[in-house]
């Protein structure tokens, strides 16, 4: 086991209507003018952003609007927003939203309370020393951003997706209504667990150490999400398993699955910016795409969390423990949780994600995944850039 710190600042107000207590805790910040940061239209049709102007009205707090964030969120938008918020001297942002709209509002934060270009950050070459505070209604359980200490932008100019991470970027509270997921596409909601999932699974594959408390958590959390999933499926009104999966998303990404491990792998993710950024597509549906090729290629590095994976999560029975008959319960748990990604139309293939990336583009995609990883990615597994490029070939057609 690993020493940890685990820090978690933000306050949560979950349940029904609670984005009627918006304006009340936008007040306790003693904030002077907010910017509302939102999507496209469906937080207007909903009558979610009204909801939200008459809080805000209600308690006298001024505020400016800014919309028109999109998946994989754009820094141009970024730059906008930050010029918006210095014209109107905004001292708080209120992302209402999923977690594109909470990574955008982060990104602003970062350049609203820090000189120079915000992109430097995401680039890594410098760090940032403050960011402005963020208050979130969240209207999709997936990024767990309304908890977590990450963002993830994307540069226009060549369509260059990069993440950074910082505890001032956590956001002060977080509105979790489970009522406000249920307008969501079904196409949306299993990006969303898939999401949720990948989150946890990159803390679990790990070498070199980890608590059996954590270990047991994260499992519970995946057996969650796979079952609600289902029920999600066929039944997406389910009040009852809205909250289970929104609340997962929180707690996968806040840093809790995490404790005593070295941090976790994250080469999925790693993988998945470079897709999402070529070929903009949904992000759970590419983490979907290339899991279970980057699950196959770095298994036998990692068998004993394989193993375990696959016997205490997918329900994969127990054969032995010599080291062939753990390989084929590992893959055996690896084709299970193909067949859940099936189950609700997810990808298991970059062909089933609908792309087909010539070969000279995964060679680009695995060197900028190298670039960004500063040459290294992983710990179930150390990936260089030559396994990243054969990841991404595997990944092709389905396993």
């Amino acid at each position: 086991m690993f020493s940890f710190q685990y820090y978690t600042p933000t306050s949560v107000i979950f349940g029904r209507h609670t984005e009627g207590r918006v304006g009340e805790l936008v007040q306790k910040t003693g904030c002077k003018k907010v910017l509302i940061h939102y999507g496209s239209g469906s937080v207007i049709r909903s009558g979610l952003l009204k909801r939200i102007q008459e809080a805000l009205d209600e308690k006298g707090i001024s505020y400016v609007m800014l919309g028109g964030v999109v998946p994989n969120p754009r820094l141009s938008l970024v730059y906008e927003g930050i010029d918006l918020c210095k014209k109107e001297q905004v001292d708080f942002i209120l992302a209402v939203g999923g977690g594109s709209v909470i990574d955008s509002s982060k990104a602003i934060g970062y350049g609203m309370t820090n000189a120079g270009d915000v992109w430097d950050f995401y680039e890594h070459t410098r760090q940032a020393d403050a960011c402005l505070p963020i208050g979130v209604v969240l209207t999709i359980a997936a990024s767990g951003s309304e908890m977590s200490n990450s963002s993830v932008i994307t540069k226009d100019q060549g369509m260059v997706k990069r993440g950074y991470n910082h505890d001032v970027c956590r956001p002060v509270f977080a509105v979790m209504n489970p009522e406000l997921t249920m307008t969501l596409p079904a196409y949306q909601t299993a990006c969303g667990c898939t999401d949720i999932l990948m989150h946890t699974m990159e803390r679990y594959f790990t070498n070199g150490g980890n608590m059996e408390l954590t270990d047991v958590l994260a499992e519970g959390l995946m057996r969650t999400v796979m079952k609600h999933a289902r029920i999600l499926r066929d039944d997406p009104d389910n009040y009852d398993s809205r909250a289970e999966v929104m609340w997962a998303g929180s707690l996968s990404h806040n840093g809790l699955t995490g404790c005593g491990s070295d941090g976790g792998d994250f080469a999925t993710h790693g993988l998945e910016h470079e897709i999402g950024g070529m070929f903009d597509v949904a992000h759970g549906a590419g983490l979907a795409a290339i899991w279970g090729s980057w699950a196959r290629y770095v298994r036998r590095d990692c068998l004993d969390r394989f193993y375990r994976f696959a016997v205490q999560v997918m329900g994969v029975v127990d054969a032995g423990t010599d080291t062939d008959a753990k390989d084929a319960v590992a893959l055996k748990g690896i084709e299970a949780m193909e067949d859940f990604y099936r189950s609700i139309q997810m990808p298991t293939s970059l062909t089933e994600l609908g792309i087909s990336p010539t070969d000279e583009q995964l060679q680009t995609m695995a060197h900028m995944c190298s670039v960004a990883a500063g040459g290294v990615k992983g710990s179930a597994k150390k990936l260089e850039e030559k396994d990243m490029l054969q990841i991404y070939r595997m990944a092709v057609q389905s396993c």
